[in-house]
Order: C-alpha cells, then structure tokens, then sequence
C-alpha cells in the first residue's frame, strides 16, 4: 500500500486546517510518494527513535512534535542534530508531524485526557477557528485537590508534578478542571473566564505561575511528556483503519522514551 493513503485516512479525522495559526503540520521528510510495510507512531524524533526506526525497518513515522521547528542553516552530517535527519533520509523513512491539530480536533488528545481523568461537559477552552479550539475545560466529581493531583500522577504515570499553590493545601475542593495539553500557560486566562477551580497544563512558566495564583487560580503542572498518550492512541486508529481498509500494515510503538526530564 502507498504512505499517501495511510496520510489521507489521518487527515479526514485530523485535518492540517485545524492547526493553530504558524504550527508545522504536515509531511516534513521524505515522501508519501512510496509503498509502505510498518509505520510507527512517537511523540518525538530523536536519537533513540531514529535509530529504532532503522532497526525496526519502519518507512513512516508519524509523530506529534516536529523534528525540524526552526529553519535549518545546513545538513552537515557531523552535527548530532542534523545527523538524525540524514539517517532519516539515508533510510527513506518519512517523518508526518501531527501537533496543534490533534489537540484541537473532536475526539483528538485533548478529549482523551479529558476521558482519563473523568472530566465531562466538556468543551474547547480557547477557540482558534469558528466551533474548534485548544484545550478543553469541564466538571469533575467534587474532590480534594490532593486527590486529584494523586489521580493525575497515577493516570499518567509520573514519579512526580509540580502544584501551583501558594498555601500548599492541598484540601480544598476541585469540581471544575481546564486542561490543555503541552505548554498551554498562556490560556490561563481562558480557564478563568471559564470558571475552572483548577488548570492542567505543561511548562508552566514561573512568573505566569504567579499571575495566576494572584488571580485565583490553582495549577498542575504535571509537565508537556504526558503528551506521550498520542502514540498509543494514534496507533490504535491506525490499527483499527487497517482493519477497516483492508490495509498490509504494520502499526508499531515507538518504545523510546524521549523524557528529557527525571525526577529525583
């Protein structure tokens, strides 16, 4: 089968329109110009992907951050960065970036979180086209702020998160949760015009953390990785189209963790 049917499919869920104004989307190296065995899904392209994709044969990778993101100066080899996008190209594998669009699309990342952590009544918490937008706000079960930061961390996995709490209290009650995947600081004002006791999102800058505990509003920041839910949810729909669609393909995982952070 060719890449470009596998890409069509993906986009009739997850147009490239839906992206926010200036994201990359779309398809970055290589071609879908060519018949494909294996496409694997990662939430980043770097060293240990590459080299996983090589090992594994894979011609497609479809990936949510983009490998390249700022105008590259040249493709010297002997630079650790450009030499991921030479191997790329050595080993014809196309890399397809999905970013903005997957967070803002019905059904996309954001409504999973959303669906993990019980959050219902949902909708977009700012819109970037008519009826769409970024991140997603809602209601939760009343509940301790200390229950749901233990919910978070077991949902997602994680040794550890930042709280944005001037108190420290973790008792008071959350009914009412914003979240936007990655780093979605500057939307903090849109959770409080939409009545959230409580926002979750990535990368929270120190000084916005502030501004919004001076506004009133508690933070969870439980850091832009648990984005990493894209690769087993994007392999599943690839799995089930193949069905659908009669396709040959494999549908793999990427296994590399690309964390740049640990916590001690």
């Amino acid at each position: 089968m060719n890449a470009s049917e596998v890409i069509a499919r993906y986009e009739a869920f997850c147009p490239q329109e839906l992206s926010m104004p200036g994201d990359v989307s779309g398809l970055q190296i290589g071609t879908l110009d060519k018949a494909i065995k294996r496409v694997m899904v990662a939430l980043d392209v770097r060293e240990d992907t590459v080299a996983e994709a090589i090992a594994k044969k894979v011609d497609l990778i479809i990936v949510k951050h983009a490998p390249i993101f700022k105008p590259l100066k040249d493709l010297v080899a002997d630079k650790p960065q450009n030499k991921m996008y030479v191997d790329l190209i050595k080993h014809d594998i196309a890399v397809y970036v999905s970013h903005t669009n997957i967070d803002i699309v019905e059904g996309g990342l954001n409504d999973w979180f959303c669906e993990l952590l019980d959050i219902t009544g949902t909708s977009y918490l700012s819109e970037v086209h008519p009826g769409a937008g970024i991140g997603r706000v809602g209601n939760i079960s009343p509940q301790s702020l200390g229950a749901l930061v233990n919910k978070v961390k077991d949902v997602f996995g994680l040794d550890g998160l930042r709280v944005i709490s001037y108190q420290r209290d973790l008792s008071h009650e959350i009914s009412r949760v914003a979240i936007c995947g990655g780093s979605g600081d500057d939307f903090y004002p849109d959770a409080i015009k939409a009545g959230a006791d409580l926002y979750i999102t990535g990368d929270i800058y120190y000084h916005t953390a502030q501004d919004m505990l001076t506004q009133g509003l508690t933070a969870i920041d439980p850091g832009h990785h648990i984005e990493v839910l894209f690769v087993s949810k994007i392999a599943e729909l690839l799995s089930k189209w193949a069905v659908e669609e009669g396709w040959t393909l494999e549908v793999l995982q990427s296994q590399a963790n690309t964390n740049p952070f640990v916590f001690q």
